[in-house]
């Protein structure tokens, strides 16, 4: 049997995932978690073989919890279940540590096999991302300029981007104001933008929101 923790903030999203695993006669949910400080609760009194983690979290994102992860030597496969745009996210949480990655949008047979694929020390990645990464070892592509910003980086453009007034991303990142507004400095520098009307205009003409 294999034994899977999901770490989403949206419940009716962790309903989803559960109800599909659910029909899976070799897969059990043993858990759920909102965001990282309830993830280490959890991980306190229960084991698991893969963790379906989100990407956008409260506080520590899921980028920061496979760093965390992946410093502890922490065993458990990680399948990223997240909305993000596999062609601007799936690297980094590959890099991180990630076993896996998925769009919130693929089919329920993808989530299911894609558990399967990890529990067993494999990587899973759909044929769209397979497909991208060949076609970077034949022809690297060019680097866009938001590819080398730092996790907190992107996170930061893309809560900017998004709407988000400093202080709440402040507030959800469980930062201080000070130190998103650095955060927000490096970008614009990193960039070559001014504010963040223009910093909005880039995230969607590059796909992050």
């Amino acid at each position: 049997m294999i034994k899977v923790i999901l770490c989403d903030d949206h419940a009716l999203i962790r309903r989803g995932i559960r109800d599909t695993l659910a029909d899976a006669a070799d897969i059990d949910v043993v858990g759920e978690a909102a965001d990282y400080g309830e993830l280490r609760a959890l991980f306190r009194d229960q084991t698991c073989d893969v963790l379906v983690l989100d990407i956008n979290l409260p506080g520590r994102s899921g980028l920061d919890v496979l760093h965390v992860l992946k410093e502890e030597g922490n065993p458990v496969k990680v399948l990223v279940v997240s909305m993000y745009p596999e062609d601007q996210y799936a690297m980094r949480a590959l890099k991180a540590g990630a076993s896996g990655y998925l769009n919130k949008g693929s089919d329920a047979a993808q989530i299911v096999a894609a558990v399967r694929t990890v529990s067993q020390g494999r990587k899973y990645v759909t044929p769209e991302m397979a497909q991208m990464l060949v076609d970077n070892l034949t022809t690297p592509a060019q680097e866009d300029a938001h590819q080398k910003l730092s996790d907190r980086e992107l996170q930061t453009l893309v809560m900017i981007a998004s709407g988000k007034r400093l202080s709440d991303i402040a507030e959800q990142l469980l930062l201080s104001p000070k130190t998103v507004s650095v955060y927000r400095a490096r970008v614009l520098e990193k960039l070559g933008l001014t504010n963040n009307s223009e910093l909005t205009v880039y995230a969607i003409r590059n796909g992050l929101v």
